[in-house]
């Protein structure tokens, strides 16, 4: 286990354990490909810990199968670690403006962020992963204001995971962990399309 020393020690009257174990808000945003599969890989570690995943992913179709949905469904059926609940909200694929549909997506949008408030107040999973999120705060679906004030001030030792590029700067002053992932190089650049086991 490594062990890590923090450069300061603030003065606020926890204990080492209690700091340790105060639940994160994390955002993972940039340009750069892994914000979801590093918020995936996060969901991973928290199963083997038995905690409840509550995965909401907000632009992907719900037509789309990706990987990790189906691995950590596997691993959520197992019986080994925590349950892993699954969540969908709207069409997916929100960046491709179709007419008549935007009003349709901020609906889908809106629907889904109440229901992680319902679940947050209820504490309903240990783990949230808000694939995508920072996408319906950026085009105005959900209310940056109330997204930060409840995360900010959700109850218990629930985690939460938020990705996506372009983050509000409000996110990211209130947010515990903030990666930034920054593109260097990417087949795209050299026109390769995404492919089967590295995109999805």
């Amino acid at each position: 286990m490594p062990q890590g020393r923090p450069a300061t020690v603030p003065d606020d009257g926890l204990t080492t354990r209690q700091r340790r174990n105060r639940p994160l808000l994390i955002v993972h945003t940039g340009p750069g490909k892994g914000k979801s599969t590093a918020a995936f890989g996060l969901a991973t570690r928290g199963w083997s810990q038995g905690w409840d995943i509550g995965v909401f992913q907000f632009v992907k179709s719900a037509k789309w199968r990706i990987g990790e949905e189906r691995a950590l469904r596997v691993l959520g059926e197992s019986g080994e670690g925590g349950r892993v609940t699954w969540h969908k909200m709207g069409e997916g694929w929100s960046w491709i403006q179709r007419p008549g549909t935007e009003r349709d997506h901020a609906a889908d949008a809106a629907e889904g962020w109440a229901r992680i408030k319902r679940d947050l107040a209820a504490q309903a999973y240990r783990l949230y992963v808000l694939d995508e999120f920072t996408y319906p705060m950026k085009w105005g679906w959900v209310d940056v204001d109330d997204v930060v004030a409840t995360l900010r001030d959700r109850p218990g030792a629930q985690h939460v995971v938020v990705t996506g590029r372009d983050a509000d700067p409000r996110l990211l002053e209130a947010a515990d962990l903030v990666t930034e992932m920054t593109k260097v190089k990417h087949p795209m650049d050299a026109g390769q399309k995404g492919q089967r086991g590295i995109e999805w």
